[in-house]
């Protein structure tokens, strides 16, 4: 290095002492750099290549521009795994796929099961019976056919004095009170097609001629009246108005049991 002359110009001693002072700090720095400049970006944060610059007289020192890049890089890398790490980890495809398959599996055999359930059954109503027994569980104590020398032309059914008489189907009351000989207050029922019921002996009853009943209703009360030896009811069939046909027969076949 050249000695400064103290006869030399002023300006030309200035470069020389700036050379001299630029000249001892890259000796200085050029073994540091590696640790003191990028430990100065990541502490401080200061632009390197301007405090660099300063240091060299306006001059970019290669070194300081090496340790802003490896800074860069550095502070890119610690945000990269800062946002990994806040980011929920992707699921695996083997992991949805399973959970996947379930549901498909399972809507074929919903499918089967809503096609196999059977359609509920339409509920009907019971029909009412067409005939029924005038007095259920009365007691038979005579059946149609001869007594005493003369025919008994119906079936008794004896219960308590006062127990409900039905009429054994519907139809129109033809006669009802103290209308005929020896039978007491009794009832008359046009059933249509040549066929009527006679129900005698009763109590009382609770219909008049030209009403219309039905197969079921409660047309008088069981009683003792008229040629009688004790409650009970004399229930008739007539085939066309007073030929009495037997009651047993024509009454099982029209799903009635009356015993005889």
């Amino acid at each position: 290095m050249q000695s400064t002359s103290p006869h030399a110009p002023a300006h030309s001693r200035r470069r020389r002492g700036r050379a001299v002072i630029r000249h001892r700090v890259r000796t200085r720095l050029s073994g540091r750099a590696r640790f003191v400049v990028p430990a100065a970006v990541l502490l401080i944060g200061l632009p390197v290549a301007a405090i660099s610059a300063a240091m060299n007289g306006g001059e970019p020192d290669p070194a300081a521009t090496l340790a802003v890049a490896a800074g860069q890089e550095a502070r890119a890398d610690t945000a990269d795994r800062a946002d990994r790490a806040e980011r929920p980890p992707p699921p695996s495809p083997s992991a949805s796929a399973s959970s996947q398959a379930p549901a498909k599996a399972a809507a074929p055999e919903t499918a089967k099961k809503q096609e196999a359930a059977p359609a509920p059954k339409p509920t009907t109503a019971k029909p009412a019976a067409a005939w029924v027994i005038p007095i259920a569980g009365a007691a038979i104590t005579s059946c149609f056919g001869q007594r005493w020398g003369v025919l008994h032309a119906g079936i008794d059914l004896a219960a308590d004095e006062g127990t409900p008489i039905h009429a054994a189907a519907s139809g129109t009351v033809l006669d009802a009170g103290w209308v005929y000989s020896g039978y007491g207050i009794s009832v008359m029922i046009d059933h249509g097609g040549g066929v009527q019921t006679h129900y005698a002996h009763q109590s009382r009853t609770v219909v008049q001629p030209g009403q219309k009943v039905e197969a079921g209703e409660v047309i008088g009360y069981e009683g003792s009246t008229g040629d009688s030896t004790g409650p009970h009811l004399h229930f008739e069939v007539h085939m066309g108005l007073w030929n009495q046909i037997n009651p047993a027969p024509f009454m099982r076949e029209r799903g009635v049991d009356l015993g005889c």
